[in-house]
């Protein structure tokens, strides 16, 4: 009843999903990122629109009509057309740098939600994955429980065990029998969950193809704090500050008085002459109307900067926590490989054969068989929390470190 050490690779036949396909279908489909699509179409339009022109007025005066004596008609009245325009181009050029840095920072957030989907996706995979290879190994202990339902059984009915044992032996069967069934609605719900990254309510293949024996090959942790650079949230705090000089420069361009220039033609009844008119207005800058969002401004500016150290920190610190985690993980998957699975398989190989003879109980068997099970299944787990662990790397860093 031992079995060789087995390799976690899944056999695929029929429609089964890759890792490229995984990640391509979430990155063309995955709802959330779809809305990123539709906040830059929308800030293309708060682009446009800052950089519209103020329309000119047009003002039409009647002085000296309708009033007394001489004036009681229009015979003396003057009119005047005139058309005035608002010199804002120092605002409007500010206006449309702050949509432009408005829609970086959207930019840098769809290249965060990319990672974070990314990672998702591989999560799901991996998880579905490692799903998979246990419910090999179900099926594996099952098959176990079944020929020791078989032996035990001819040894009762042969007088040289208990019946007490053969029901011991069925007990198991039932036992491990429900693991697998369990296994199998866990997969169903996994698959469900990674169709949905790219949103699709039902899953259109039936396995993942992959080999969880395959580890991530890591590198250094100082050479993953230089890749850490590249990690968009620290990228966004960038963009995000040339936001805030963005609007830092537009506060203290709305301070500056906003002249208004006008021109148009007067027209005196009495004398029945034109002349041309001319005019220009300046508010007077007796009171800064603006001071309180340049202060804001600056506040906000140095806001971003405290904000950036310490999620840097805050990287930093969980990049050298995972980067443990996937070092420790790696040792407990080359230790079960290399030493303890392999005292197990020949423990399990003696146990049988002693147990065959009559120098072991069922008991004594059936708890080096668990032994030997749940072994396979901490190695499992050992390869899963790797590979997760390796995802949260790349997800931090923002590259790829698996082969």
């Amino acid at each position: 009843m031992s079995a060789p050490l087995m390799s976690y690779a899944v056999e695929t036949t029929g429609n089964a999903l890759t890792w490229q396909q995984a990640m391509s279908l979430t990155m063309e489909r995955n709802p959330s990122l779809a809305a990123f699509g539709y906040q830059l179409t929308a800030q293309e339009g708060r682009l446009l629109q800052a950089g519209l022109r103020s329309n000119p007025e047009l003002a039409v005066t009647v002085d000296d009509a309708f009033g007394s004596g001489n004036y009681k008609s229009m015979d003396s009245a003057e009119s005047t057309l005139s058309i005035s325009w608002l010199l804002d181009g120092k605002q409007r050029r500010e206006r449309v740098n702050s949509a432009k840095a408005q829609s970086a920072v959207i930019e840098v957030e769809r290249d965060i939600g990319r990672l974070d989907a990314a990672a998702d996706t591989a999560r799901l995979y991996i998880t579905a994955l490692s799903l998979q290879v246990r419910q090999q190994e179900a099926k594996q202990a099952v098959g176990f429980a079944k020929q020791a339902v078989e032996v035990i059984q001819k040894r009762v009915n042969a007088g040289n065990s208990p019946a007490a044992e053969a029901a011991r032996a069925r007990v198991e069967l039932s036992r491990l029998s429900l693991e697998e069934e369990d296994i199998e609605h866990q997969l169903l719900v996994n698959y469900r969950l990674l169709a949905a990254q790219w949103g699709s309510s039902q899953p259109e293949f039936s396995r993942v193809q992959g080999n969880l024996d395959e580890l991530p090959v890591i590198a250094g942790f100082t050479e993953l704090q230089e890749r850490l650079r590249q990690n968009p949230r620290l990228e966004y705090f960038g963009t995000k500050a040339r936001v805030e000089e963005s609007q830092l420069a537009l506060a203290q361009a709305q301070a500056r008085p906003q002249w208004r220039v006008s021109a148009g033609v007067k027209s005196l009844a009495a004398t029945n002459d034109q002349a041309l008119v001319a005019g220009i207005s300046v508010p007077l800058g007796v009171f800064d109307r603006q001071q309180g969002r340049v202060a804001e401004a600056r506040a906000l500016m140095e806001l971003n900067r405290a904000q950036r150290d310490a999620e840097t920190f805050r990287l930093d610190a969980a990049l050298f926590d995972v980067h443990q985690e996937l070092l420790h993980s790696l040792h407990v998957v080359n230790t079960y490989r290399k030493d303890i699975l392999p005292a197990l398989e020949q423990s399990l190989a003696e146990t049988r054969r002693a147990y065959d003879v009559g120098r072991y109980s069922y008991l004594e068997w059936q708890s080096v068989q668990r032994d030997y099970l749940a072994a396979r299944t901490l190695l499992i787990d050992a390869s899963v929390t790797a590979h997760l662990n390796a995802i949260e790397i790349e997800r931090l860093t923002g590259v790829a470190i698996r082969n």
